[in-house]
């Protein structure tokens, strides 16, 4: 082979590396990657599951006389015009019109009917919350929704409701949150519920404080709230108020002596006497 042939031949192949070489790399940088959030499966990732109890709507377009709304029966069927019982329960929205259409096909009825199917009426798949929530109750959920999201359709949290909230799952396990993390946060902090999943918002902790203060009463233990804190929520001390003659009590005894920069614990009932003038 001659000299200019064999130079000829070495830049043919240098060119195909620098196409091959970039395609790779794109390819290499298209490629999906996992979540980092590391997000729960969820029941409704791939469309609404239908029950026993929700209502749905079918319809073939461009026919008027073929339209049905129909309730999902105890049995996980849905009874339609012509091709009478179709399972419903445990299939998606899509999957029940597409087994509508192959029944109609294979009566005869239609050769080619587009069919329209719309949930109505969610009533199978749903988040029980309870507690200290603005309206607890059954929360009817249509897609995959996140903690913050529920707490939301239920009006958010009371101001009596203590700083964390507890998720059962339908399994069984459980998870506590900070609820000013899953205001802020997402992923773990934040995470999807699935249907059967129970949300439960406990009443803060509460203190106690009465004699010479201006605002006697009680009062949720905030995060590090110490006794001078609590002090101070509770109005300050009146004129005939004594920071010696205060008394903390905690589990019914008497603390002989305390920090006021101590913290307060929940049910601690602080006592503040008169001074000696």
């Amino acid at each position: 082979m001659s000299n200019f042939s064999s130079r000829l031949l070495a830049a043919v192949v240098a060119l195909g590396m620098s196409v091959i070489t970039p395609a790779i790399a794109q390819d290499s940088a298209t490629m999906p990657t996992a979540d980092p959030a590391g997000a729960p499966p969820n029941a409704l990732s791939e469309g609404y599951v239908l029950g026993a109890g929700d209502v749905v709507e079918v319809a073939v377009l461009g026919r008027e006389d073929y339209r049905a709304r129909v309730q999902v029966q105890v049995d996980g069927t849905v009874q339609l015009p012509l091709i009478n019982d179709i399972p419903a329960a445990n299939r998606t929205v899509l999957q029940l019109r597409s087994d509508i259409r192959a029944a109609l096909i294979g009566g005869g009825y239609f050769t080619n009917p587009a069919i329209s199917v719309a949930v109505a009426s969610f009533a199978s798949r749903y988040v029980t919350v309870l507690g200290e929530v603005a309206t607890p109750g059954l929360v009817p959920i249509d897609r995959s929704y996140r903690v913050s999201e529920i707490l939301a359709r239920v009006g958010g949290h009371r101001p009596t409701a203590a700083d964390i909230l507890t998720l059962s799952r339908a399994d069984g396990t459980k998870v506590e949150l900070d609820i000013a993390q899953i205001a802020t946060g997402s992923g773990d902090a934040d995470p999807v519920v699935n249907p059967g999943d129970r949300i439960f918002i406990a009443p803060a902790a509460q203190f106690f404080i009465y004699g010479q203060v201006n605002a006697p009463g009680s009062y949720r233990v905030d995060r590090k709230m110490t006794i001078r804190m609590a002090l101070a929520r509770g109005g300050g001390l009146t004129a005939q108020g004594s920071e010696r003659r205060v008394k903390v009590i905690r589990d019914g005894v008497e603390l002989k002596s305390f920090d006021p920069n101590g913290l307060v614990l929940p049910g601690d009932t602080i006592v503040v006497g008169e001074r000696f003038f």
